[in-house]
C-alpha cells in the first residue's frame, strides 16, 4: 500500500500582506520572522564565518553584495550599536510615544513560491509564501535591520529582554520578480532621490534636544507687540527652513534660536555643539535640566524682549553668528559661567545698550560678516567662524571690534 503525496503544498514563510502594485507587497511581520528571512550583514561581511556558513547564507551573501553597499570600516557601520540602544530606549518606555523606526524594504530575489486567494473579497489582503533560502535582501533600512540583528543577539547589553523583542512587529514592504539592476535602481532612489534635511533643521524638530526645547520655551514665553496686537515672539520664529527670504513674515529662525540657547549654556564650547544634538547627558558639569531651565529663561527672555525691535527690523542680532556671540555673553551671567568672568544679568544689558545692530558694514564687517565691494553684509560664515569674534566685541567694548559695533 501507498500514500499519495499532497499537491500544490508550499512550505515557507508565509506573510500576509497588501498588494500596492503588481510586484510589491507591505505589511507586517514579527521580529524573529524578519531576522529569519534576512540575516545579519555583518555575518555576510565576515569572511572567516561564510567558509563555515550554510550554502544559504553564502548565496544570500552573494546576492547582497550586488545591491548594498559595505557596513564594515563605513559610518552606516558605526551606525548600528547606536541605533540599537535608541531602539532599545524605545522600547523601554524612556521616549513615551516619540520614537519611531522606518518600514524596512526588502526584496526577494526570484518570486514567491505561493500566493493565496484574498483572504477577505475586496480587500486585497492575501498571504504570500517566501521559500526557504530564498535571498531576501533589505535593500533601504539595513542599518535598522543590523541593529535589530544586535538586539537580539544579546538583548542584556541593551537592557530589554527576549519576552519585550518577541511582541515586536516590523511594518515592510517587499519587491519581488525584479532584476538586480531593478533593485540597485530602488537603493540608488531610496538614498540619493530625496532632498536631506540640513542637519540643523532636523536638530530644530528633535524634542529631545535640549538645545530646541529651551529655545521653544523661550520664543513661547516672550510677548511683543507686533501689528497692534500683543502676541508670543513663538509666532515670529520660523521653525521648518534654514534661513529666512525677504518675503517670509518671521523675523528669525528657531534654528538660530537654538545657537543662542546652546552658547548660553555652554558658552564658548557651545560654538561646536551648535550643529551637534546636544540631550541632558550634555549640559555643563552639575547643571540640571530644571536648572538650566530656570536660568536661562527668564535671562534669554529678557533679552529677546529688549532686542525685539531688532529682530523685527531683521538687523544683525538675527543672524546665527550675532546670536551665538550673545550666547555667549550671556553665558557670563549664568551661575555655572568661570569663576572670575562672572558678570550680572545687569552688566550685561549694559554692555548690550550701545551696540549698533543694523546690518551695516562699518559696524559688522570683519566680526560677524563680511562685506562686498558694494558694501552688502555676508553673514555666510555662521556662528563657528563668527562667534566668539562678536562675543569678545560685546563683552569687552574698549578692543577694535568692541569699538566698531558701537559704532566708536
Amino acid at each position: 500500500m501507498t500514500v499519495s503525496m499532497p499537491t500544490a503544498n508550499i512550505e515557507g514563510i508565509q506573510l500576509i500582506v497588501t498588494p500596492f502594485r503588481p510586484d510589491a507587497v507591505i505589511g507586517t511581520m514579527g521580529l524573529a520572522t524578519l531576522l529569519q528571512l534576512v540575516p545579519s550583514p555583518k555575518l555576510g561581511e565576515d569572511r572567516r564565518a561564510l567558509k563555515y556558513a550554510s550554502g544559504t547564507i553564502r548565496r544570500h551573501a552573494e546576492v547582497r553584495a550586488l545591491v548594498q553597499r559595505m557596513l564594515k570600516s563605513t559610518q552606516k557601520g558605526r551606525n548600528v550599536t547606536s541605533y540599537a540602544a535608541y531602539i532599545a530606549a524605545g522600547l523601554n518606555n524612556e521616549y513615551g510615544a516619540g520614537w519611531s523606526t522606518p518600514p524596512v524594504t526588502l526584496w526577494l530575489d526570484g518570486r514567491p513560491g505561493a500566493v493565496s486567494d484574498e483572504l477577505v473579497p475586496g480587500s486585497g489582503i492575501r498571504t504570500i509564501t517566501v521559500l526557504p533560502g530564498s535571498p531576501v535582501i533589505a535593500v533601504d533600512g539595513e542599518t535598522q535591520l543590523t541593529a535589530w540583528h544586535e538586539l537580539y543577539d544579546d538583548p542584556e547589553r541593551f537592557g530589554v529582554t527576549y519576552e519585550r523583542l518577541s511582541t515586536v512587529r516590523m511594518p515592510f514592504e517587499l519587491y519581488f520578480g525584479l532584476s538586480v539592476e531593478d533593485a540597485r535602481q530602488i537603493f540608488y532612489d531610496r538614498n540619493v532621490e530625496g532632498v536631506p534635511v540640513a542637519k540643523n533643521l532636523a536638530m530644530s524638530m528633535d524634542q529631545r534636544d535640549i538645545g530646541t526645547r529651551l529655545a521653544r520655551s523661550v520664543a513661547s514665553a516672550v510677548k511683543v507687540e507686533h501689528e497692534g496686537k500683543i502676541v508670543s515672539f513663538s509666532k515670529l520664529v520660523q521653525a521648518r527652513k534654514r534661513q529666512l527670504t525677504r518675503t517670509d513674515p518671521e523675523v528669525v529662525t528657531l534654528s538660530a534660536l537654538r545657537v543662542l540657547v546652546i552658547t548660553a549654556l555652554h558658552g564658548r564650547n557651545g560654538l561646536a555643539l551648535s550643529s551637534t544634538t546636544v540631550h541632558e547627558d550634555k549640559l555643563p558639569d552639575g547643571v540640571g535640566a530644571v536648572e538650566a531651565e530656570r536660568e536661562l529663561l527668564p535671562l534669554l527672555s529678557e533679552l529677546i524682549t529688549v532686542l525685539y525691535p531688532h529682530f523685527l527690523t531683521r538687523g544683525a542680532v538675527s543672524t546665527p553668528a550675532v546670536l551665538a556671540g550673545l550666547g555667549i555673553a550671556a553665558h557670563q551671567a549664568t551661575g555655572w559661567a568661570v569663576p572670575g568672568s562672572r558678570i550680572s544679568g545687569e552688566e550685561l544689558m549694559r554692555l548690550l545698550e550701545p551696540v549698533r545692530w543694523e546690518r551695516e558694514a562699518r559696524y559688522w564687517d570683519g566680526v560677524a560678516a563680511s562685506a562686498n565691494a558694494s558694501g552688502t553684509l555676508n553673514f555666510g560664515g555662521g556662528a563657528k567662524d563668527s562667534g566668539g569674534r562678536v562675543a569678545d566685541a560685546l563683552l569687552h567694548p574698549d578692543t577694535e571690534y568692541g569699538r566698531k559695533i558701537r559704532g566708536r
